[in-house]
This record gives C-alpha cells, structure tokens and sequence, in this order.
C-alpha cells in the first residue's frame, strides 16, 4: 500500500507501561509475548490500513480512528495521508473505563 507504520509516542509508553505490568504480574516472558502479540497484529496494517473498524468514541476528532483489537487491548490507529502514515496512536487496555480512551492523542 506503501503507507509507513509509526508509533506516537503515547502509543510506545503504553507498550512500556503493558510490559513493566506483565513483567511483574507474570514474568520476562509472558510480558514480552503480550507486546510481541500487539506489534505483530499492527504488521496487517500495511496490506489492508482500512481493516480496523471506527473508533465510535473519538469520530469528534480530525482524523477517523479505526482500532484493530489483541488480547485485552484496543490498538487505536489513523491514516495521515498528507505523510502516508499509519499512526498508532494508542494502546487501550479494553478492561478500563471507556472514557479514558479520550486520553488519545
């Protein structure tokens, strides 16, 4: 499709933040495969950047969310064609309260 795949930086300290939770709840390994599992769904997008349905909490903002989903996690993304990026914009954990995904940036 030749748009680039780019991590915001709030989309990289949720990684973070997944990884040091998973890391002491249950291990090096299984936090490592929890984020290899969420970069690894985001590969999809660059065959098909269209394949993740709208974000219905964030249609208010500039660009059309889309979400593709891993685990307990939303992977909240859009299309900035003016630099063929897909950016990643957030990693929501779908346990927590809705609203908070309005943090996304």
């Amino acid at each position: 499709m030749g748009l680039e795949i780019f991590w915001s930086q709030f989309a990289e300290d949720q990684l973070q933040d997944i990884f040091q939770y998973y890391k002491f709840k249950a291990g090096v390994k299984i936090a490592g495969k929890i984020i290899n599992e969420i970069v690894d769904k985001t590969l999809i997008l660059d065959q098909n950047y269209k394949i993740g349905q709208i974000e219905e909490l964030l249609t208010e903002r500039e660009y059309e969310f889309r979400y593709l989903v891993s685990n307990n996690y939303k992977i909240i993304y859009y299309i900035n064609s003016e630099t063929s990026k897909i950016i990643i914009a957030n990693v929501f954990d779908t346990r927590q309260n809705p609203v908070k995904l309005n943090e996304t940036k």
